[in-house]
């Protein structure tokens, strides 16, 4: 019998900035269990519900560890090989031309290399040499708030060690510690130093239990709530002046624009009171250093998402919060540090001249729909509760010639649409590398596969072969791949081998303050107030808010993380007993106010519905969410069926930033519920 031995790698979920380490002990080629690593700089041992339950991933009974295939999308699924399903896939590609193959890529297929994107440049690198459509998954996640951010050119944030040792004001603005749970204890050591804490937000989330605060505003204000304070700033003086001569641009049009957004338009916009919003504005202006973490994805669904984001970014602009400790824009999603980065290994300047769909959801639901895209490899993801107007989704995907899905579990995409299933690797069976915003962690593969689950890099090699993809791995070694990408400055020129030696984790080469060069991520360098970019595609040059069209239904509807649940990974959770038994069904949030007027108590079914569609679900009537919003956990099957899938900014517009898309749709959704 072997011996027991623990090796250290990374929890399978990618709830970046928290990505935490983990140690798995391994027997006899059996997993025996996890649990955190006390030795990792960034987790300390920490290891919430969802990385303790992915150990119900390896022998779970309902993982998928064969190829299948059905001959109709309603019939039933059989056992095939992997060369009868990649000679399909191959044969029905050649058959429709590449420009009429998309790829489509989610969390799940970056569950081991999340920060270091190997599996996503490897799938990009395949589409750019066949020419086939590669569609980038930062649309339907945090790439619509960064675009409001990369437009006043504060791209960069400051770590959560540099908070927790230097921030003397906080403000989460839709930041929720259940999606970044390792920002609670660096939180609590700035409170303990006598920071203050508030949260903005359109419910009482987690994080106002280790707030000062909360500040509930209605939903898609966000910008009307960051130009009411920005009028407060100005009309008062308590802008840095020294900081806006010598770094921003446009803040004598911006200081004019502001007249026209004055406390009371701010307060009935939002629905904070007048006088709290003047006294959030003076303590930011007069609390230095003052640092804002921004939400992620929930935060920047809406018609006015990236606005959102361009009028908060503002804020530390005209309060010289930027470029300093303690100040800035702090740890969000996929945020980077200054002087974090990798190689590229995607072959971009080797792409194809073609037909392509823009990086725009709305227009790959429509090119499912006209049969312009005719086959459709997803790759880790349930497509159908990731995209908005899931109906129009469902019957793009409907359409298709060949839908092949590669995953760890069935979802709804694949039981509805797909026409082959392919098992993936788990994050033990494959060599991967994460990253957070201060060190490199290497992801050691410890158990063979199991079935025949085979790797993202393997599947996409043999299709190559079958396409002639000509250089598509040109590594001799696995960790090729890996190697070329962690070549860079920022890393120290890691390789895996040299992790390894080093024990698995490595510091990166970073500031735990972003710019502190003062040179900003925009075109002059400065902080750009006004932006030129902006006003060149159509856009606003300066933040605006602009309400929503009226709607026949009441009730604005919100939805973001839990503890319990993250995307789309294992079914929505729903594969994982432990997850599953938490979170058993969907569950709306609902005021009082509005439940009463509707004849609701707490646990009835109710059905929540729109124009697009209907879903069934649970009330839970809470005071933590005020009259007017109702608010659910995001990922229940059906849930996008009410959520709008039109276009925030135009399609030249997606890909200003050349390392994420902002090509989301709106997930604006208006319903009424009623009891089931």
């Amino acid at each position: 019998m072997a011996a027991l031995r623990t090796v250290r790698t990374m929890c399978p979920m990618n709830c970046h900035p928290t990505l935490c380490g983990m140690l798995v002990d391994v027997e006899d080629g059996q997993l025996k269990g996890v649990r955190g690593d006390p030795d990792n700089p960034d987790s300390r041992g920490f290891l919430c519900i969802r990385g303790q339950a992915a150990r119900e991933i390896i022998g779970n009974p309902q993982r998928i560890l064969h190829p299948l295939r059905r001959a109709a999308r309603s019939g039933s699924w059989q056992r095939t090989t992997w060369e009868d399903a990649l000679d399909t896939i191959a044969s029905r590609a050649r058959a429709v031309g590449a420009a009429a193959v998309g790829t489509w890529s989610g969390h799940g297929l970056f569950a081991n290399d999340y920060g270091t994107r190997i599996s996503s440049e490897l799938l990009r690198r395949f589409a750019n040499l066949y020419g086939c459509q590669w569609w980038s998954p930062t649309m339907i996640c945090w790439g619509l708030g960064a675009f409001g951010l990369g437009l006043t050119g504060v791209l960069r944030v400051n770590t959560k060690e540099d908070m927790g040792a230097h921030a003397a004001l906080i403000v989460l603005w839709g930041a929720n510690l259940a999606s970044q749970p390792l920002t609670g204890r660096h939180l609590a050591a700035a409170r303990r130093r006598g920071a203050h804490v508030i949260t903005i937000d359109v419910r009482q989330t987690e994080a106002s239990a280790q707030s000062d605060e909360t500040v509930l505003i209605r939903p898609g204000t966000d910008a009307a709530l960051a130009l009411g304070m920005m009028h407060v700033l100005v009309q008062e003086q308590l802008c840095d002046d020294a900081f806006i001569a010598r770094h921003t641009v446009g803040f004598e049009a911006l200081a004019a624009h502001l007249a026209s957004y004055d406390v009371p338009w701010a307060a009935a916009t939002t629905g904070v009171a007048a006088d709290r919003i003047v006294s959030l504005a003076r303590r930011y202006a007069s609390t230095k250093p003052a640092m804002i973490l921004l939400g992620g994805s929930s935060m920047h669904k809406g018609a006015e998402g990236w606005q959102g984001a361009r009028a908060v970014s503002c804020l530390p602009a005209l309060t010289g919060n930027l470029g300093i400790a303690g100040g800035g824009m702090g740890p969000r999603h996929a945020g980077m540090t200054h002087g974090q980065g990798l190689t590229s290994i995607a072959a971009r300047d080797r792409r194809q001249k073609g037909d392509y769909v823009p990086n725009q959801m709305p227009r790959i639901t429509e090119s499912a729909q006209s049969g312009r895209v005719r086959v459709l490899l997803l790759f880790g993801t349930d497509m159908l509760s990731s995209f908005a107007d899931a109906a129009r989704v469902d019957a793009g995907l409907g359409r298709l010639d060949l839908l092949a899905s590669y995953d760890l579990f069935m979802h709804e995409t694949a039981e509805r649409h797909a026409d082959l299933v392919l098992p993936a690797t788990s994050w033990l069976e494959d060599t991967g590398c994460k990253s957070t915003n201060t060190h490199l962690y290497l992801m050691p593969k410890v158990l063979e596969p199991a079935g025949e689950a085979r790797s993202p890099s393997w599947v996409l090699r043999e299709l190559a072969r079958r396409l002639e993809v000509t250089d598509f791995f040109p590594w001799t070694e696995e960790t090729g791949a890996l190697d070329a990408i962690l070549d860079h400055p920022a890393t120290g020129h890691a390789t895996a081998r040299a992790l390894a030696a080093e024990g698995g984790m490595r510091a990166l080469r970073i500031s735990h303050v972003a710019y502190p060069d003062f040179r900003f991520d925009t075109p002059s360098g400065k902080v750009e107030l006004v932006s030129e970019r902006a006003r060149s595609l159509g856009l606003p040059a300066l933040p605006v808010y602009e309400a929503a069209p009226a709607s026949p239904y009441p009730l604005t509807l919100r939805f973001g993380r839990t503890l319990t649940h993250f995307h789309a990974f294992y079914d929505h959770g729903r594969r994982l007993p432990t997850l599953a038994a938490a979170d058993p069904e969907p569950r709306l949030w609902i005021s009082p106010a509005d439940a009463a007027s509707r004849g609701l108590s707490d646990g009835d079914a109710i059905r929540m519905f729109n124009d697009r569609g209907e879903m069934a679900a649970r009330a839970t009537v809470t005071d933590r969410v005020p009259p007017g919003t109702v608010w659910m956990r995001d990922g229940w099957a059906g849930l996008n069926t009410l959520t709008s899938g039109a276009a925030v900014v135009p399609d030249a517009a997606v890909d200003l930033f050349e390392t994420f898309s902002s090509g989301q749709a709106e997930f604006d959704a208006r319903i009424e519920v009623a009891s089931a």
